[in-house]
């Protein structure tokens, strides 16, 4: 079968496939992640094209921990993860911020209210998470927005929560999906500026998209075919940059 050896650079592992498969039932089988090894490291900015159907969002489930592989080992900083029960992967996914295209903000909430909601079921005061969720918004730029609801702030700023959200958990990993697609261009910038700020703290950066120009910013690009995922050292010219779920 197809298999994709992606090498990664000589940094910490965050993330590390070795040989991972997820094959749906059905009649026939549906192979949606072919045998894949791939390593994401410390620092890493990566993206991830594809068309849709081609795999991206199964993948990007496992590496999240939200989806089992159906062979191979997915480890997290180094522990294997495929005997883990799921109490113990929902503790590692304390370790990986969220990021995706629909901003998922509570509209009855602050935005410190809703980037305080990451820290909900980990074991932190209720004012310590008031603390660290300001924190998270002075880092993105939005500590004046604090007080504000979703519906008084335009969709750039929103996104700019969601990413504190993601990262009030000083998690290693980011993994976002279509983190632009509602975006106009200017705020469009201002996430992925957000997102190269992320990866020179050292925090590995996964961003899905179908936009060349998104893609253009990361420092690895992956492509994903029927199940079968490649490195090039840039995106592929037969990727145009529209719009598709994935």
């Amino acid at each position: 079968m197809p298999q994709s050896n992606v090498t990664p650079e000589p940094r910490a592992p965050t993330v590390t496939l070795e040989h991972v498969t997820r094959t749906y039932r059905g009649c026939p089988p549906v192979a949606a992640v072919k045998p894949t090894t791939l390593c994401l490291a410390s620092g890493d900015y990566v993206s991830l094209m594809g068309r849709s159907g081609s795999g991206k969002s199964t993948l990007l489930n496992i590496i999240g921990l939200l989806d089992r592989p159906t062979s191979g080992e997915l480890r997290f900083r180094g522990m294997p993860t495929s005997t883990l029960s799921d109490r113990d992967l929902a503790a590692l996914r304390g370790g990986i911020g969220f990021v995706f295209q629909s901003f998922n903000l509570l509209a009855h909430r602050t935005a410190a209210e809703n980037v305080a909601l990451g820290l909900l079921y980990q074991a932190v005061r209720r004012s310590r998470r008031e603390s660290m969720a300001r924190d998270a918004l002075d880092r993105v730029g939005l500590s004046h927005r604090a007080n504000a609801l979703p519906g008084q702030m335009s969709g750039g700023e929103q996104q700019r929560v969601a990413i504190a959200r993601a990262v009030v958990t000083r998690p290693y990993l980011v993994l976002c999906d279509e983190p632009t697609g509602s975006l106009d261009g200017a705020s469009a910038g201002l996430v992925l500026d957000l997102l190269e700020a992320l990866r020179s703290e050292g925090l590995a950066v996964l961003v899905v998209t179908h936009d060349l120009h998104v893609a253009a910013r990361a420092s690895r690009h992956l492509m994903m075919r029927d199940g079968v995922v490649s490195e090039s050292l840039r995106t592929s010219p037969e990727m145009t940059p529209h719009r598709e779920s994935s």
